[in-house]
């Protein structure tokens, strides 16, 4: 028990707090007590003294003791002496120490310190020298203003937090006094200025919310410190035993405020948004749309549940076609078409791309616009604000599927002539679609028509390839502004045969910015009917009456010779669009005329008498008329006779009739037992181009022809034609020709530099120089009308019709118009195997020599002797100083034909000559005919191309042997 008492006695010992003495601190001592603070030595801080009857404490001294009362002081005395000591207390001036004892004894001993019959604060200030006093009691006048402001018996801090959305919100701070202020910290929340910790006071602090990423929900809290010294009815108090109370106001952590505040749980949701960018501007029709999709978050982040990502679906409405670009907008416009709807699954902000299920169907503008649905989205639509949708329209949400223009075509002129200007009409549309539009204009395309000339003499066959031996004639352009029917510009067609348009659409010869909306280049077949024309071949027939003057009774003979016609004339049976060839040409003799004035180029033949009415097949060749029993010509009428050949047309040639005025197609009956006078009737050139030659022609009748008659045509212009018929001084005289016998007489070929109207005179003379007969100046039928060269180059071609195996061929062009400077043309002869004409390398035989052309003119190949029977076609190309062509003819054209046989054809004889003049003659006629059969055989084969040329005004070296034949031949009949 000693042990434990011993023990207990030393761990009290040990634990006895330990004492510290009191001592002067900062104040005045000058000999009437001291005024100031003490030094408490037991932490260090200055205390004043409470009690001023009691001794000093200058010996043990303890504590601080925290005390909430004090004496009978009144808990705001006690908040105003600790707000004094605390903002005061501790200073090291003396005139600041004592004014703090002043105010701790006003208030702890306030009897003692009033009780010198007089202020207390003006007897005790005088313990401190009288020069710091008035600043000792000024220092103590304003510590009580601020104690009776500032001092507070309680000490206050409470904070509120009150949200105005999911992340905005404040932080209210109540403080008593007002005027605290503390460090304030933020949990999942930041102030203004970014921090989530900051020094405020009393007021209202906005701050943002910021939960953590993709969390549904979360709270924000908030808490604060202010430290409040000096605040508050609390006192420390030292004390030592049997002297006085030290007092100092409260020091350390108990002087501190707190609080906090947790807002309710918030409940987050987010806005998803998007914004596309098709993956191509322009689609090809039948691939697929595909949309390049970016979402964003517009506000909050994506919601994770159980750490995944909660999953949106976005819908995609493809709206199209329109035919251009539609305005911007924030819905579709009233019933719109849809093209599709696809739906993209999102699951964060980032890139996606469409399925791309949807196939364009057809040429328009597709506009894309995305929505989010949010009532679609089941329990998790309370994680989506609201629903989105894009605007309507925009450019880079839509795609162009290009349309594709094409053209249906059909040939303005279904027949034409030569020289003509043909034109196509296109009917241009889409063809898979709408016709696009920009700036609400349809999209301006260019149609490139190409007139081809068909090779050969049929309609073409239909194909999607051109023919490689057509020959283009000219390419137009079309500028389609929309759809609708255009006209094409014209291309002339120079020769007859088939033309048929192709047209086309080309990407390459669009403007830039179209090209892209194009689909593909287009164009159409070749040889379709509707798109073709034909230029029917003009056929030519030259005759000669074999008779001038028939007795009555008599027979009167004509040789026809037909050029013009397509070789195969007759055999073409028509394809259900062009109708088969006509094949009969018709000669009617017309007569008895009772004056030959009555023969006229206008002469209505309707009621005309006939004396005849012959066929022959409508195909090239010499045809004699009369010569048998079954087409004889026997007039038994006087008067004057004419055979006019006639040719419906097909639609491969032209219609044809010949002149009751041909001089070459008449003769003359005349009465019984009576002369025929001797007269003239002459024929002009009707038409000729400046530089070309065009001759006259008379034809001489009468029983009784002079002996030394001889005939002089002249030739008096070129007049304007307005000017009227002048006939002063010839410009072309003929020889003097002599005129021996009925018949026809040629003045020889001239020409002129300068355009205009030739007039002819033709003077019958007798042996010693007197008219017999003359013309009239201006007189129908001797007027040569004389043009100038076409701008256009022309080339007419005709080549020898038939040969015998052996001998030599050619062909001549007649080049008229604008023949360029170092122009050159050459001559190509094929041989044909079969019915269709061809004409390419395997079958070309002959190529001429190369011929400069130096003008226009008359041009001829080179002889060539085909090496066996058949047939061959002749191609003249004509080519500037460059090589390019300027003109290619026609394979297989009419009048290039040259026919190889092994035998001469023979042109046969009379069955019987015809009665003419007194009836006396007709034996000798019919010796020189038999004579002009054996002597003259060949050349009478060859005499369609000579009456051609005679006809023309132009006899050849050859061909005069015929023109000596028929002289002897029609004297033959004379004598």
């Amino acid at each position: 028990m000693l042990l434990a008492l011993f023990l207990l006695a030393g761990s009290l010992a040990l634990n006895a707090p330990q004492a510290h003495a009191g001592s002067l601190g900062v104040g005045y001592d000058i000999g009437n007590g001291f005024l100031g603070a003490y030094n408490t030595d037991v932490d260090g801080r200055q205390a004043y003294c409470a009690d001023l009857d009691a001794d000093s404490p200058f010996a043990q001294t303890y504590g601080p003791e925290r005390i909430t009362s004090l004496d009978s002081l009144s808990r705001q005395q006690l908040a105003e002496l600790n707000y004094v000591l605390d903002r005061w207390g501790q200073s090291s001036d003396p005139n600041t120490t004592a004014a703090v004892a002043l105010f701790v004894w006003s208030i702890t001993s306030a009897g003692t310190y009033n009780s010198h019959g007089m202020s207390g604060d003006i007897y005790y200030v005088g313990r401190a020298p009288a020069s710091e006093r008035g600043t000792i009691l000024a220092n103590l006048d304003m510590m009580r203003q601020n104690a009776a402001v500032y001092a507070v018996t309680d000490p206050s801090l409470s904070l509120s937090l009150d949200m105005t959305d999911q992340y905005a919100g404040t932080l209210t701070v109540a403080t008593h006094p007002a005027g605290l202020t503390g460090t304030a910290t933020l949990s999942d929340a930041i102030f203004a200025d970014g921090s989530s910790a900051r020094t405020i006071g009393a007021g209202t602090h906005p701050f943002t919310g910021t939960p953590a990423d993709g969390v549904p929900s979360y709270r924000i809290g908030a808490s604060m410190n202010i430290a409040a010294a000096g605040y508050g009815a609390a006192l420390d108090l030292y004390t030592t035993p049997g002297a006085q109370r030290l007092i100092a106001a409260v020091a350390g952590s108990s002087t501190g405020l707190s609080a906090s505040a947790e807002s309710p749980l918030i409940e987050l949701d987010f806005q998803p948004e998007i914004t596309t960018q098709v993956a191509s501007r322009y689609v090809s029709e039948g691939d697929a749309f595909v949309d390049g999709l970016t979402v964003s978050v517009s506000k909050g982040t994506w919601i994770h549940l159980d750490g995944s990502p909660i999953e949106v679906t976005a819908t995609g409405t493809l709206y199209g076609p329109f035919n251009e670009q539609p305005a911007e907008a924030d819905t579709p416009p009233a019933g719109a078409p849809v093209a599709g709807v696809e739906t993209v699954t999102l699951t964060g902000a980032g890139s996606y791309t469409s399925p791309g299920t949807i196939v364009a169907p057809e040429s328009g503008f597709y506009t894309w616009v995305w929505s989010i649905d949010k009532a679609a989205h089941g329990e998790n639509a309370k994680y989506l604000t609201d629903s989105f949708t894009d605007r309507f329209g925009q450019v880079t949400e839509t795609s162009v599927v290009p349309f594709q223009p094409e053209a249906v075509s059909q040939a303005d002129q279904r027949l034409a002539v030569p020289g003509d200007a043909l034109t196509d009409s296109i009917t241009v549309s889409s063809g898979n679609g709408a016709w696009l539009k920009k700036d609400g204009a349809h999209i301006p395309v260019v149609f490139e028509g190409t007139a081809y000339q068909v090779p050969g003499t049929l309609p073409p066959a239909q194909n999607t390839g051109i023919d490689p031996n057509a020959v283009p004639l000219g390419t137009v352009t079309v500028t389609a502004g929309g759809p609708g029917v255009y006209t094409s510009p014209q291309v002339v067609a120079p020769t007859g045969g088939f033309v048929t348009w192709v047209w086309e659409v080309k990407k390459s010869s669009q403007p830039e910015w179209v090209r892209d909306y194009l689909a593909a280049d287009w164009a159409d077949e070749y040889g379709i009917s509707v798109e073709t024309t034909s230029v029917r071949w003009p056929v030519t027939v030259t005759s000669l009456m074999r008779e001038y003057n028939v007795h009555p009774g008599g027979r009167a003979f004509d040789v026809i010779t037909v050029t013009g016609f397509p070789a195969n004339h007759g055999d073409f049976t028509g394809d259900g669009y062009w109708n088969a060839d006509v094949d009969e040409l018709h000669h009617t003799v017309y007569g008895p005329f009772a004056s030959d004035t009555e023969l006229t180029d206008d002469l209505d033949l309707s009621g005309a008498p006939v004396l005849a009415e012959l066929t022959t097949p409508a195909r090239n060749g010499v045809y004699k008329l009369g010569y048998t029993d079954e087409d004889k010509i026997v007039p038994t009428e006087p008067g004057f006779y004419v055979l006019v050949t006639t040719f419906t047309g097909d639609d491969r040639v032209q219609p044809y009739a010949s002149s009751p005025a041909d001089v070459l197609e008449r003769f003359y009956v005349p009465p019984t037992g009576t002369d025929i006078p001797v007269t003239v009737v002459t024929q002009a050139t009707p038409e000729a181009f400046v530089g070309e030659p065009f001759s006259d022609a008379a034809l001489v009748q009468g029983t009784k022809i002079p002996d030394g008659a001889y005939l002089v045509f002249r030739a008096y212009g070129p007049h304007l034609a307005d000017a009227g018929a002048v006939c002063e001084v010839p410009f072309y005289e003929s020889d003097e020709i002599p005129v021996t016998q009925a018949g026809v007489y040629r003045s020889g070929t001239t020409t002129v530099t300068e355009p205009g109207n030739v007039y002819w005179v033709e003077s019958l003379y007798n042996a010693d120089g007197k008219i017999i007969a003359e013309g009239v100046c201006g007189a129908p039928g001797e007027t040569t009308v004389v043009k100038e060269q076409p701008e256009d180059l022309i080339v007419k071609t005709n080549a020898v019709p038939t040969v015998q195996l052996g001998d030599p061929a050619h062909d001549v062009a007649t080049v008229t118009g604008t023949v360029p400077n170092g122009a050159r043309l050459v001559f190509e002869a094929y041989r044909q195997d079969s019915d269709t004409a061809i004409c390419t390398p395997e079958e070309l035989v002959f190529t001429s020599t190369t011929i400069d052309l130096d003008g226009p003119g008359e041009y001829r190949s080179d002889e060539v002797i085909f090496d066996r029977v058949g047939t061959y076609y002749w191609v003249e190309t004509i080519t500037d100083e460059d090589g390019t062509i300027l003109h290619r003819g026609v394979c297989g054209a009419p009048d290039e034909t040259t026919t190889v046989t092994d035998t001469p054809e023979e042109p046969g004889t009379p069955g019987e000559l015809a009665h003419t003049g007194g009836g006396g003659w007709w034996p000798i006629g019919l010796a020189g005919g038999l004579i002009a059969a054996v002597t003259g055989g060949v050349l009478l084969f060859g005499r369609r191309l000579a009456i051609a040329r005679d006809r023309a005004g132009y006899v050849r070296d050859e061909d005069l042997s015929f023109e000596e034949f028929k002289a002897q031949f029609e004297g033959a009949k004379e004598d």
